[in-house]
């Protein structure tokens, strides 16, 4: 079956929505996603873009028969809870499996991009992918088979001529940007983002693209890596250092690395600069992308200190 469509017969489960609190959210959300994904919309009844968000939302879920399940978090009524996962702003809306946090979005999304981001959880959860046998989405995976195998030329290439075909393909848009920064074409990745339909703005693979250009600049200024290591010898509890540190040492590939450094800073001051270094931490996820072992590793790192 095309995923997130109902299935043949019968109706969702009855617990496949469902409201928790600070209270039950260990046994509903952490225990749970061990069998079961996890979505869980943080809302409040005075928030407009929630209202937009639930229909979709919850169309989207009870379309997978049970497959994934949604819990509803009122911030208003769950302030700690809320403050402890450091929700700024919402709707705000996480995926979990297998004990953690893997995905998440903020905003009102439309139920196309809902959907997108449940088939990405079922996907990762090991459910059968949907048909994509177009001509365009065999050009898609080949060029992001070209870029993940380190030809960013040729899957620059790839991603042109799809969007020749289709000029507001956001996934080739996406795709062409991502190949531009490997390239270091910095300047050709933001044209190419400049070209993202309205619709498509907040797409989650714009998002990741957009990140990883944001990443890129940011760490051609981080500084000399041998003079902020000598600052840290000198003081571990430098946490600038470290964190300039950390966005030199993603600039030059070294993710696993960077990701530690700024995991170090959260183990010792989780509010140092206003969380600079756990906001960090989520670009790099998302620049990433979820499915990413080292965004997986690292969500599940992270987790781990906000819950200790």
């Amino acid at each position: 079956m095309i995923l997130g469509q109902p299935a043949a017969g019968g109706a969702p489960p009855a617990d496949v929505i469902k409201d928790s609190d600070t209270a039950h959210f260990m046994q509903d959300v952490i225990e749970a996603s061990q069998k079961t994904p996890i979505v869980v919309d943080f809302w409040a009844p005075w928030c407009g873009p929630c209202k937009q968000l639930t229909p979709a939302i919850e169309k989207v879920i009870k379309g997978t028969r049970g497959a994934v399940k949604l819990v509803k978090i009122n911030v208003d009524e769950n302030q700690q809870l809320a403050a402890q996962l450091r929700i700024q702003s919402i709707p705000t809306v996480f995926a979990f499996a297998g004990g953690r946090p893997v995905d998440g979005f903020a905003g009102a999304l439309p139920e196309s991009q809902v959907k997108a981001f449940v088939d990405r959880l079922l996907a990762a959860a090991g459910a059968p992918a949907g048909e994509q046998d177009s001509p365009i989405a065999d050009a898609l995976n080949q060029a992001k088979a070209l870029f993940d195998a380190g030809d960013a030329k040729r899957a620059a290439a790839l991603y042109g001529q799809i969007l020749a075909a289709e000029p507001e393909n956001v996934a080739a848009i996406a795709g062409l940007a991502r190949a531009h920064i490997a390239a270091g074409e910095l300047d050709k990745a933001r044209d190419a983002l400049g070209r993202v339909p309205e619709a498509g703005k907040s797409d989650p693979e714009v998002a990741a693209a957009k990140a990883a250009l944001d990443l890129a600049e940011k760490s051609k200024g981080a500084g000399n890596l041998a003079e902020l290591e000598a600052k840290l010898a000198a003081n571990p509890n430098d946490h600038q250092a470290r964190f300039d540190r950390a966005l030199g040492l993603y600039g030059m590939g070294k993710r696993e690395e960077a990701i530690d450094e700024l995991l170090a800073i959260i183990k010792k001051d989780r509010d140092w600069n206003e969380q600079a270094a756990r906001k960090q931490l989520v670009q790099f996820f998302e620049a990433q992308g979820p499915k990413d072992p080292l965004t997986l590793a690292g969500r599940r790192k992270l987790s781990s200190l906000l819950f200790s």
